[in-house]
């Protein structure tokens, strides 16, 4: 049989949120793209997702924004999370300050994937991708079968917008650059979500609500509408396994008002829940979004990450290619971006993740819900560190009595992310002061360990 070949500026392997924004921005400039989705054109962005998108999130300015909102954002008037204590019952109720929204996430990805073709990529759907071309240390393309025939894309630059675990990074030899390649499967989410019709509207469909399950986990309740639930929850891989159908299937048959629920759509899948790639640049080769853990290890959060490093990988690889140079040094503004960017959010949070590895869940909802709500969404959605006056520290403190020593743990783990973040800050601007970053971040990695207890991560 033979194989055909199609050479193209710029390969994007995945149809996600990354994906469409890498290809959508090299097309706006200028760049012959191709966007290799391995679904259908109808299935193409029917991703398991929780939907939910906390606070004013500013996608890049290569689609049209207003569309995606007007078509997809169903939900724009989430003010508040809930907080459910899993031993009592009880509710915290945690104000955002800013609205947030859900989406419809298949809509979402459809009018992403039509605005993305719109800005002048080619995406090739029913594509699965296999393998690299890689010769010598560069990738040079994919190996993939489209419609079930054989075909090879040649690239100066491939984005892998694969997704958690991508096959890509497995056949790539990434050795001869910096490339983060220290990925273990316990720096994984499992998770699994259902979308629910009911028959009357909520009560919080304002709100987005959270759970905490044995495994390090969370049950969760986004409002698409006040009629439409997205229901989900997941466990990380570094605990006990967890039946995810059953575990959520418990708790619906306890709330009221999915007494007469129905299942429109179920699906599931595996998310990152640690720090962002180290590096996510090799000669020729790029990668994004999950694929590159652009996630926030705590809530399991991605879309407006994603959107930003898909747009800021195709930026770079477009001043690469105009240069001539697709080298890991001419890649590298892009790691840095990433970095100083949300990436030290991201890698602050994964402090808190780490801590809550070496607690039992009776501790963790005791410390969270002594904790006063905006400092709670500092620390884990916002900035990724939290401060509280004289005050609120002694009023937490006579909330926790029994658990004073976790509290203080947890406020050496709230230092030690503070201090993190400024090592991000100071991520080096070239290839060379890698191993030096590196070595400097490794030592406040190893303060945390010793502060928690907790095995190491990494």
């Amino acid at each position: 049989m033979t194989t055909e070949t199609d050479a193209r500026d710029v390969v994007v392997v995945g149809g996600g949120t990354a994906g469409c924004f890498a290809a959508a921005t090299a097309a706006r400039n200028g760049l012959d793209v191709a966007l290799l989705e391995r679904k259908t054109e109808a299935e193409a962005g029917h991703i398991a997702c929780g939907d939910g998108i906390k606070g004013k999130s500013t996608f890049p300015d290569v689609i049209d924004r207003e569309r995606l909102k007007e078509e997809s954002f169903t939900n724009r008037s989430i003010t508040r999370g809930i907080f459910e204590n899993p031993r009592t019952g009880e509710t915290l109720e945690i104000p955002f300050g800013e609205s947030g929204a859900v989406v419809d996430r298949w809509q979402y990805g459809q009018v992403l994937l039509d605005e993305t073709e719109r800005a002048g990529a080619e995406i090739h759907y029913e594509t699965v991708v296999n393998d690299v071309i890689q010769p010598d240390e560069r990738v040079e393309g994919v190996v993939a079968v489209r419609d079930g025939d054989p075909i090879e894309y040649e690239a100066e630059v491939v984005v892998d917008a694969a997704g958690a675990l991508s096959v890509l990074q497995d056949r790539a030899d990434l050795t001869g650059s910096t490339f983060d390649t220290n990925i273990d499967y316990s720096q994984f989410c499992s998770a699994y979500r259902e979308v629910l019709e009911v028959p009357e509207p909520v009560d919080w469909a304002d709100a987005l609500v959270f759970k905490p399950t044995e495994e390090l986990g969370y049950l969760w309740y986004f409002p698409r509408s006040a009629t439409e639930i997205n229901a989900g929850l997941g466990f990380q891989m570094s605990e006990e396994p967890m039946h995810l159908v059953d575990a959520l299937r418990a708790d619906l048959t306890n709330r009221a008002e999915f007494a007469d629920a129905t299942v429109t759509d179920k699906l599931g899948a595996a998310l990152p829940t640690r720090r962002p790639l180290d590096s996510a640049v090799h000669p020729g080769f790029v990668a994004v979004g999950d694929a590159a853990a652009h996630v926030n290890p705590c809530t399991g959060g991605g879309i407006p990450g994603a959107a930003k490093a898909g747009h800021w990988a195709a930026e770079v690889a477009t001043e690469a290619i105009a240069d001539g140079d697709v080298s890991e040094a001419a890649l590298w503004p892009y790691n840095e971006r990433v970095q100083t960017g949300f990436g030290k959010r991201f890698a602050a949070m994964d402090c808190y993740n780490i801590f809550g590895t070496a607690h039992d869940l009776e501790e963790l909802v005791s410390v969270v819900t002594a904790i006063p709500g905006q400092q709670l969404i500092d620390a884990i959605g916002k900035t990724g560190t939290a401060e509280m006056g004289l005050g609120l520290k002694l009023k937490t403190l006579l909330r926790t009595v029994g658990h004073w020593d976790v509290i203080y743990e947890l406020y050496r783990v709230q230092r030690t992310a503070t201090s993190l973040k400024d090592v991000y800050d100071s991520y080096p601007s070239s290839p060379d002061g890698f191993d030096a970053w590196r070595a400097e971040r490794d030592s406040v990695m190893d303060r945390l360990y010793e502060i928690t207890g907790a095995a190491p991560k990494y």
